[in-house]
């Protein structure tokens, strides 16, 4: 390797304080230096970008609602973009493929907004067109856009260090590796081969099950029976390296969360109510507490808790970022007025979007949000279009900051938690000014659209962000395509839609489609009268306000009380195994060195996992699904899945040590 191409590789490495706070003085300088110009927008960028849109929209589309599967997009378009650019020896391609990864990852956001309430339209047998589904995937995309921007100084540049963004931190290293090449990817890339090997195996093959659990033993068995109390953990290793990226810290708040619902609320409530029947707010409900598996009193009570301590959590934090909000308004206001700096004042890599451009562009996102409301569902009135048109900015403004911090702290965004207590705040409030029935129901479902659409870019977007400020690409350009990014996907998504109810249609029960068919049970009920569980919210609140006195984070404890059990227990396992690599040496350099390398490999295991379960989905959608689910029953499958999970933590441990001091 000659003197020029060290010197090049060396250029393509992430500073030392990429990952941590930084020092009183300290400033991060990116990759791709502030006070130079590099290649971003492009023809070549901008069109396999739009490229990846459709191609990503349409197959997250299909996946999503023929086999109930959404996967993220953002990592899968980052190993594309590099196999591109290095197919055709393309120099300088970093800005480029920030550029396509963002465009394509308008895919993911738009597709969960859609899918997660738009197919409830056909099952409640309203009025669906291509219009109105596109228009309230492509209003909420955009506004949610609108509406993050203002806070991307905050997330990205302000919080350094604070936050772990999973999600960006592996897309991140995706990116880094491909421009390095050789061996410097050689970590990432064999990380990589292995988790995604790994975790294709169990979801395609099922050669041992993807959790283990303590019914695998005829106590436990019992004690889920009888007591209701079980233990759950989800051994696939995109997970576990999720976990390690998040850290010990967060991954102990969020599985505490997880283990209040799971390990004491869900006992007590056996424990104290066996024979009730708990369904005031919902009738379908016609089983006692005893019968239930400890999943389904989850399922049915636990998770609304999670749901109240979001929305609280989401509360706590807008009052907590006033100063915030306060200080972009007053920034706003003045570049209104021609007083702010000018775009030539601030340096290229924190170059936004005209605040000019942002304020009359929500305003008019909404005013046209406005209009659709008013002429797309039928008996509606002036009244009605006012109240849906404030709920929903007002909702969707709340939950941004939400969204955001969610995606940062543990990479996924609970954004079918937040779209379900929209879609019941929406139907209460519709019904009470007077709009019922059918009409009330399409109201409803629009606004919860737009909402979930809006919250579900917000989160997408801010990775993109962070992914940019780490890397060096100007702010500005990634805003300004993500719109254009997202109105394709809109329309793609829409088209896809119409097919898939022409084809098989989504009453037929041919289409899983699960977040939707919740979203038109929960709905239903709600606009014929029946109420909503506001004391398991209330609950869940209270739980916030406590913890935030406490100084402990409201939003990861109330996430662990919302997402899954095993979901969360293998979080702590690789935050656990961060902590443990990061300290077990006496010498720190060691210790340094071994953590960033296993920020690395974890981030190969996400991606790996990833791009394989995007393979694995399209199998099973190809026809090509193998059953597995007796096997899965038995206790040795998932005796088999602990001794492959072990073997995994084990492989990660001997590939962190760096092969010199």
């Amino acid at each position: 390797m000659t003197e020029v191409e060290k010197a090049e590789k060396q250029a393509y490495q992430l500073p030392d304080n990429a990952f941590r706070e930084l020092k009183p003085g300290e400033e991060y300088e990116p990759i791709m230096r502030p006070d130079k110009v590099y290649p971003e927008v492009t023809p070549w960028s901008v069109s396999w970008g739009f490229v990846m849109v459709v191609l990503f929209s349409a197959a997250a589309a299909y996946l999503g609602l023929k086999v109930g599967q959404v996967f993220e997009a953002a990592i899968p378009i980052a190993i594309i973009a590099i196999g591109l650019q290095q197919a055709t020896h393309r120099k300088n391609a970093m800005g480029e493929n920030v550029i396509i990864q963002s465009i394509g990852a308008c895919s993911g956001a738009v597709v969960a907004g859609a899918i997660f309430v738009l197919p409830a339209i056909y099952m409640l047998d309203l009025q669906a067109s291509f219009f109105k589904i596109f228009l309230a995937s492509a209003l909420g995309g955009v506004l949610g856009i609108l509406f993050l921007i203002p806070f991307r100084k905050y997330f990205v540049k302000d919080m350094h260090g604070k936050y772990p963004f999973p999600e960006a931190t592996a897309t991140t290293q995706v990116l880094v590796s491909g421009a390095q090449g050789g061996s410097q990817a050689k970590p990432l890339l064999l990380s990589g081969l292995i988790g995604g090997l790994y975790d294709f195996i169990v979801s395609t093959f099922g050669l041992w099950n993807e959790n283990f659990t303590s019914r695998v033993t005829e106590f436990g068995q019992y004690v889920a029976d009888h007591a209701k109390l079980v233990f759950k953990v989800n051994t696939g290793a995109a997970v576990f390296g999720l976990g390690y990226i998040v850290g010990f810290r967060y991954a102990l708040i969020i599985t505490l969360g997880s283990l209040s619902v799971w390990w004491l609320i869900v006992p007590a409530l056996n424990l104290f109510m066996p024979d009730t029947v708990l369904n005031i707010w919902d009738p379908a409900i016609t089983t006692p507490l005893s019968q239930m598996s400890p999943e389904d009193i989850f399922k049915n009570y636990g998770r609304s808790i999670g749901i109240g301590g979001i929305a609280m959590a989401g509360v706590i934090g807008i009052v907590k970022s006033w100063g915030v909000i306060k200080s972009a308004v007053s920034l706003a206001k003045r570049e209104i007025k021609g007083k702010g700096a000018s775009q030539q004042e601030v340096i290229r890599t924190q170059r936004d979007i005209s605040f000019k451009i942002i304020g009359f562009g929500s305003a008019a996102v909404l005013l046209i949000t406005f209009i659709f409301f008013y002429f797309g569902v039928m008996n509606f009135n002036l009244l009605h279009a006012v109240v849906a048109i404030l709920l929903v900015a007002v909702i969707a403004f709340l939950f941004t900051t939400v969204a955001a911090n969610a995606i940062a702290i543990v990479g996924s965004n609970p954004v079918s938690g937040m779209t379900l207590m929209t879609l019941i705040l929406a139907s209460v409030v519709m019904v009470a000014v007077g709009l019922k029935g059918e009409a009330g129901m399409l109201a409803a479902l629009l606004m919860g659209a737009v909402v979930c659409t809006a919250l579900s870019m917000a989160g997408s977007f801010i990775t993109d962000l962070k992914i940019g400020y780490w890397l060096g690409t100007t702010p500005k350009k990634q805003e300004t395509w993500k719109f254009l990014g997202t109105i394709v996907s809109a329309a793609t998504v829409a088209g896809v839609m119409i097919v898939l109810d022409k084809t098989y249609g989504f009453k037929s029960g041919a289409l899983a489609a699960p977040q939707a068919n919740a979203m038109a049970a929960v709905i239903a009920p709600l606009m014929n009268g029946q109420g909503a569980p506001w004391v398991l919210y209330g609950i869940g609140a209270v739980i916030a306000l406590i913890l935030d006195r406490f100084k402990i984070s409201a939003l990861a404890f109330a996430l662990g009380m919302f997402i899954p059990i095993q979901l969360n227990v293998p979080l702590l396992v690789g935050g656990a195994v961060h902590s443990f690599i990061a300290s077990r040496s006496k010498d720190e350099e060691v210790n340094k060195a071994r953590s960033e390398k296993g920020t690395l490999i974890a981030s190969g295991f996400i991606a790996g996992g990833a791009l394989m379960g995007v393979v694995s989905a399209l199998l099973k959608f190809g026809g090509v699904d193998f059953d597995y689910a007796a096997w899965w029953e038995t206790a040795n499958s998932e005796w088999l899945s602990l001794a492959a999970y072990l073997l995994l933590i084990s492989i990660f441990i001997l590939m962190t040590r760096p092969s010199k001091k």
